[in-house]
C-alpha cells in the first residue's frame, strides 16, 4: 500500500475519528484502509480527494505545516459523515505526523537535525542500557527486578533516556502520570494484540494516549508510541526496510518509559522536550570531518555535516527537510544555512568555521539565530589535530568510555564517531572484515545506510576486493551489534605504502555517502587478480549465546501477540527454551522467559466461561522484563567484543 499521496495526519485526528465508528464498522475498518490508498488523486490546490465509487468522496485538506491537523481538514460526501467509514479509513491509510509538525516550526530550522537511519523517524528519543556483564554470565540473578509501571521498573536498561540536560528531575504532575499510565494501558493491549491484530482500532487507541501525553507535557513517551505505531503499520504492510527487532526494542522502550513515568518518578530529561533548547556558545571554531546523508522512513532527507572542535567536542550541522531520497542525494553540495557562511555541505566537510555568537543545543547541533555569523576558515586533514587525536585513541579505551558513559565522549552529537587504522581481510556477507592495526580486534565495517542508491555498499565492496590495504576509518559504532562500526568515511594511513591514493581535493579522505571510490585510488599492486571469496569473520559472542532464544520468544510476541507465545510455552518447547539459557549460565534469562510464557497462557475464567481478568497489564510486565533483561545481557557482550 502507497501513502505518497496522502498528507500526514495528526494522531488525535484519526484516534477520533475511529472513535466515533460504531463496533460494525470498526470490524470492516482494516480491509477498507488497505483499499483506499491507491485511490488518492492529488489536486492543483494541495487537497487529496479519495473516491469510494458514486456514493463517497472523501477530501483531505492539509494547513500551512503540509499536515492534517484538524477534524474540519478532513471532510466525506456521504450521509453518515463525519461518523463513517470513508473517512476513518482514508485517515488510517495516511501517514502519522511527527508532534513537532503538529505543533508547528521549531524555535530553530532544521539545522542541526539528528541523523536517522533508514527505519526509524525523525525524533528525539533515545534509550540508554546499563552496562550489564562481562561474558556468558548471566546479569540478573533476581528476575523479577523491572516487570511493573511501579517504582522498580524505572531503572531497567531501557529507559526513556537522558537526552535533554542534566540536573534534577522535576516532580511530575498528577496529569503527567495519569497520561503515562493511559499510554501503559494502551501499549500493552497493543501489544498483546501483536502485529496480526493490531490494525487500525488498536493503533488509533495507541494514538490517543500518545496525544494526551502530550499534551500532558510528555513528548518523549508521544514519540515512542509513535515510533510503535509506525512499526506495526510497517510490519502489516511488510514494508521494504521493516525489521521485526526494530519493532521490538520500539515496545520495549515505550513500555519502559510508559512505565517509570506512571510511577510517578523520572530521570533528568525524562519527560523530553517539544522544542530544542539551544544556548549562547560564544566564538566557536570548528573543523570539518565528513558529510553523512540523511534518510528517513517518514520522507525526510538531507545532509549531516560533522565537526570537530579544537578542545575535542564533536558538533553538527545538517539539513534535513521532506524530499526523500533525492534530496539527501542532492543536499550533500547544498549551501550552509549557517551565519551567512559562503559554504556548501561538501566544503564543510573538509573546511572550517569560525562562528561568532554561536548557538549549541545540549548534542553538540549549531543554530542558525540571527545573531550568528560564520567565516569560512582553513580546514585540516586528518592527520593534523584535532582530528589526529581520534585516531590515536586505542580503540578499547574509546569504546570503553562512549558504553561507561564518560562526559568527555559523550559531550556532542549522539554517539561520538570513532576513529581507527585497519587492515582489510575480506568480505562476509554485506559486512567488510576488518583488524584493527597493532593487533587490536577483528571489526565488521556495515553500511552506515544500506539504500542501494547510496553509495554506502558499493564502496565497502570495492574496497574487499582489496586485502592487505591499511585503511583509515571514521565511523559511528553499533551499540547493538558485536564489535561493529558503521564507517563514514576513510582515508590512506600515514606512512604506509599500501594504502588509499585519493586526490589532494578530498583532502585525505572519501565520505562514503557521497564519494565513489573508484580504482585509480588503490594502489595497484593490492589488487588480486583472482576474486576473493567469502572470509570468516571473528566469533560473535552474540549469535554464539543462547540469548538468541529469547530474541525470538519476545519477536514472537511481537508478531504474533500473547496467543504466539502461550503456545511457544507450550510442551516440548518449554524445555528447548529453558534448558540451553540454563546449560549457558543464563539462569535469570531462563527463568524470566518461563515467567512470560505461563503469564501469556494464564486466561483465569469463571464458572460461565468469563475472563477474570482481562487486562494485559501482567503480560505486558512479564515481557518487559524478559527485554529488558535481553538488552542488558547482549550490551554487555557487545562491551567485551570490543576488546
Amino acid at each position: 500500500m502507497s501513502t505518497e499521496v496522502l498528507p500526514p495526519v495528526a494522531p488525535d485526528v484519526l484516534a477520533e475519528a475511529v472513535e466515533q465508528l460504531s463496533a460494525r464498522l470498526r470490524k470492516k475498518l482494516d480491509a477498507a484502509v488497505a483499499e483506499c490508498a491507491a485511490r488518492a488523486e492529488p489536486a492543483a490546490d494541495g487537497s487529496v480527494s479519495v473516491p469510494f465509487g458514486e456514493e463517497a468522496v472523501v477530501t483531505l485538506r492539509p494547513g500551512a505545516s503540509g499536515a492534517v491537523t484538524g477534524a474540519d481538514q478532513a471532510v466525506c460526501t456521504c450521509l453518515l459523515a463525519p461518523r463513517c467509514l470513508h473517512r476513518a479509513a482514508v485517515l488510517g491509510a495516511s501517514p502519522i505526523a511527527d508532534g513537532e509538525t503538529v505543533s508547528g516550526p521549531p524555535s530553530e530550522p532544521l539545522v542541526g537535525a539528528a541523523p536517522v537511519s533508514l527505519s526509524e523517524p525523525l525524533s528525539e528519543a533515545g534509550s540508554v542500557s546499563p552496562p550489564g556483564v562481562s561474558g556468558t554470565k548471566d546479569p540478573g540473578a533476581e528476575p523479577g527486578a523491572v516487570p511493573s509501571p511501579g517504582p522498580g521498573a524505572a531503572h531497567g536498561s531501557d529507559g526513556i533516556g537522558t537526552e535533554d540536560s542534566q540536573g534534577p528531575a522535576p516532580a511530575l504532575t498528577a496529569a503527567q502520570v495519569r497520561a503515562a499510565g493511559a499510554l501503559w494501558e494502551a501499549a500493552a493491549e497493543a501489544l498483546s494484540a501483536g502485529v496480526t491484530a493490531g490494525g487500525t482500532v488498536v493503533q488509533a487507541e495507541l494514538l490517543r494516549a500518545a496525544h494526551t501525553a502530550r499534551l500532558a507535557g510528555l513528548p518523549r513517551a508521544e514519540a515512542a508510541a509513535l515510533r510503535v505505531v509506525r512499526g506495526l503499520r510497517a510490519a502489516r504492510e511488510r514494508g521494504q526496510g521493516q525489521r521485526l527487532g526494530d519493532l521490538t526494542g520500539a515496545f520495549r522502550e515505550l513500555l519502559a518509559g510508559a512505565a517509570v513515568l506512571a510511577a510517578g518518578s523520572s530521570a533528568p530529561g525524562a519527560t523530553g522536550t517539544t522544542r530544542r533548547a539551544y544556548e549562547q556558545g560564544g566564538s566557536l571554531r570548528v573543523f570539518g570531518l565528513c558529510r553523512e546523508p540523511v534518510l528517513s522512513a517518514t520522507g525526510y532527507g538531507g545532509v549531516t555535516t560533522h565537526l570537530l572542535a579544537p578542545g575535542g567536542a564533536f558538533h553538527t550541522v545538517s539539513d534535513v527537510r521532506p524530499g526523500g531520497l533525492s534530496r539527501a542525494r542532492g543536499a550533500g553540495s547544498a549551501s550552509v544555512a549557517l551565519g551567512g557562511a559562503v559554504l556548501d555541505h561538501a566544503g564543510l566537510a573538509r573546511g572550517g568555521l569560525r562562528i561568532v555568537g554561536a548557538t549549541v543545543s545540549s548534542d553538540g547541533r549549531l543554530g542558525a539565530g540571527r545573531g550568528v555569523s560564520a567565516t569560512p576558515v582553513r580546514g585540516v586533514s586528518w592527520e593534523e589535530e584535532p582530528a589526529a587525536a581520534l585516531f590515536a585513541r586505542p580503540v578499547h579505551e574509546a569504546m570503553a568510555a562512549v558504553f561507561d558513559g564518560d562526559p568527555l565522549e559523550s559531550e556532542g552529537a549522539g554517539a561520538p564517531l570513532l576513529g581507527c587504522d585497519v587492515e582489510v581481510i575480506g568480505a562476509a556477507g554485506e559486512c567488510l572484515v576488518v583488524r584493527v592495526a597493532g593487533d587490536g580486534p577483528v571489526l565488521r565495517l556495515r553500511p552506515a545506510h544500506p539504500h542501494p542508491e547510496l553509495p554506502h555498499a558499493a564502496n565497502l565492496g570495492r574496497i574487499a576486493r582489496y586485502p592487505g590495504l591499511m585503511l583509515r576509518v571514521l565511523g559511528r559504532p553499533d551499540p547493538e551489534r558485536a564489535a561493529t562500526l558503521r564507517p563514514l568515511a576513510v582515508g590512506p594511513v600515514p606512512g604506509a605504502s599500501d594504502t588509499l591514493r585519493l586526490p589532494e581535493e578530498w583532502l585525505g579522505r572519501a565520505d562514503l555517502g557521497y564519494d565513489r571510490l573508484q580504482g585509480s585510488h588503490f594502489p595497484a599492486v593490492a589488487e588480486r587478480s583472482v576474486p576473493v571469496g567469502p572470509v570468516g569473520a571473528a566469533a560473535d559472542p552474540l549469535a554464539d549465546a543462547p540469548l538468541w532464544r529469547v530474541r525470538r520468544l519476545l519477536e514472537t510476541g511481537v508478531a504474533g501477540g500473547r496467543r504466539a507465545v502461550a503456545e511457544a510455552g507450550r510442551g516440548a518447547d518449554t524445555a528447548a527454551l529453558v534448558a540451553p539459557l540454563r546449560r549457558a549460565g543464563l539462569g535469570g534469562a531462563a527463568q524470566l522467559a518461563q515467567a512470560l510464557t505461563v503469564e501469556a497462557d494464564r486466561r483465569p475464567r469463571d464458572a460461565f466461561g468469563r475472563l477474570k481478568d482481562a487486562s494485559a497489564d501482567g503480560y505486558a510486565r512479564a515481557w518487559l522484563a524478559s527485554a529488558v533483561h535481553l538488552a542488558a545481557a547482549e550490551r554487555s557482550l557487545v562491551v567485551a567484543s570490543w576488546s
